[in-house]
């Protein structure tokens, strides 16, 4: 199966002249925001924003709102996809779920952990803790819990949104997990087949 190629062009743009999309629903808290700041000082802009042009021409943030409203003097590269207003809605809804789906590999990221040098404490805080989420997740399978290092076991929605914490607003996230937990098969597996059925996956 041939899929379609929605991207038009490649374009910088001022980021100040860009719109941002009225429904875009994720925020960004101040840790996220230094540990952006921190990858653009040291590497630059090396992605693109992506965004749609509207009827008067001007173009519609789907992807980089943060990254836009940073550098608002600078121009960012933005590539320009030719989405309807259904489409847009969609994308701006699943791009950030879809990518949180991602596995992650332990020993190789505990590897590139080890290895990547940063000036920016932000950026150090944040590889800081994605170490010590490798070694916590080792330590949990080490004492016999059956907890797979970086696993998505959990079903793929409740992952997301251990994820995407720090992306929206606490309150919203705590009441979609209490009434996910009503659902029968929402539920951590377990890779401990001992274990008794009335006992929980997980501490």
């Amino acid at each position: 199966m041939a899929f379609r190629d929605r991207i038009k062009e490649l374009r910088r743009v001022k980021a100040a002249n860009l719109v941002p999309h009225p429904k875009n629903w994720r925020t960004h808290n101040d840790s996220q925001r230094a540990a952006i700041r921190g990858i653009l000082s040291e590497i630059g802009y090396a992605d693109a924003l992506i965004a749609r042009e509207l009827p008067d021409g001007k173009l519609q943030v789907l992807d980089g709102h943060m990254r836009a409203d940073i550098s608002p003097r600078q121009k960012v590269p933005v590539l320009v996809v030719d989405l309807s207003d259904a489409e847009a809605e969609k994308f701006l809804l699943m791009a950030d779920p879809l990518s949180a789906m991602a596995e992650a590999d332990p020993a190789k990221l505990a590897e590139l952990a080890a290895e990547v040098e940063t000036q920016s404490e932000a950026l150090r805080a944040l590889i800081d803790s994605l170490s010590a989420t490798v070694e916590d997740a080792e330590a949990e399978v080490a004492a016999g819990h059956g907890v797979a290092p970086l696993s998505t076991a959990a079903p793929p929605v409740l992952t997301w949104i251990l994820i995407g914490i720090p992306t929206v607003r606490y309150g919203e996230v705590a009441e979609l997990v209490e009434r996910l937990a009503t659902i029968p098969n929402i539920a951590f597996e377990t890779a401990n087949d001992d274990e008794p059925d009335d006992q929980p996956a997980t501490d």
